[in-house]
């Protein structure tokens, strides 16, 4: 038989059960509505001390416009977090690049400490031995040597243990030895030299250069070796009267 198309009336338990699985539009707003101004008295949002009984009487499209209000507060919020935050990555940056520019200005400071000669200095290098042969090694063979080493990458040099080179260092012919910055040395001479030992051997042995000065020129013997780090000891004293003549340039 044909089913009846009547349809059955439902009780008052299966209209509800049925409301409440398939919520209309304005079911669903009031739902939604409800839910953020909980969460607003959970987290207890400023000026925002909602009862839901006093919204039991608003239309529709008033509760449409309490939304849109609160999503518009909500957005200005999140505005004012991002902003917020831009300011603070900002002031981490502005902090960062102090923190380079320090650091930078300390490295230049030691740097320029080591070539005054005012700290002891350890670091890889070359220890060159001069000795005297057949006749006296000229103080200018030796400052040339010198500044071939300072092409090469020396970063520090200091002469027999006693005198730290710098710039402006002084070397003169002295009796049976050299005079460096005022101080009188005798052979061997002993150089302790910090830098990239490939290229410290490089600015010693290329064609005519300090080895053969050494050697053919001025009859002496030139050696040199790399025993891992050297240890240089020897600084200036800037209330030296001579260091001081010396570092300012008279």
């Amino acid at each position: 038989m044909p089913e009846d198309p009547t349809p059955v009336p439902l009780s008052g338990r299966q209209r509800l059960l049925r409301a409440m699985s398939r919520p209309s539009r304005g079911q669903a707003i009031v739902g939604v509505l409800l839910g953020v101004l909980a969460f607003a008295g959970i987290t207890q949002v400023r000026d925002t001390q909602v009862d839901e009984a006093d919204f039991a009487g608003y239309r529709e499209q008033d509760l449409i416009d309490v939304l849109t209000g609160l999503a518009g507060t909500s957005q200005r919020a999140e505005a004012e977090i991002s902003r917020l935050e831009d300011t603070r990555d900002d002031l981490l940056s502005d902090s960062d690049r102090r923190q380079a520019a320090l650091s930078q200005a300390r490295t230049e400071a030691e740097t320029l400490r080591i070539l005054a000669g005012q700290v002891p200095v350890t670091g890889p290098g070359l220890r060159i031995t001069i000795k005297e042969v057949t006749s006296q090694v000229s103080a200018e063979t030796l400052l040339d040597m010198v500044q071939e080493l300072r092409t090469g990458s020396a970063e520090a040099i200091q002469v027999n243990g006693r005198v730290r080179l710098i710039a402006q260092s002084s070397f003169s012919e002295g009796d049976g030895g050299v005079i460096i910055d005022g101080q009188q040395l005798e052979p061997p001479y002993v150089f302790d030299v910090i830098g990239d030992p490939h290229s410290l051997e490089g600015a010693l042995t290329f064609p005519l250069g300090p080895r053969y000065q050494v050697e053919t020129v001025d009859g002496g013997r030139l050696t040199f070796k790399d025993d891992g780090p050297l240890e240089i000891t020897a600084v200036r004293d800037p209330e030296d009267p001579v260091y001081a003549q010396q570092a300012s340039g008279q």
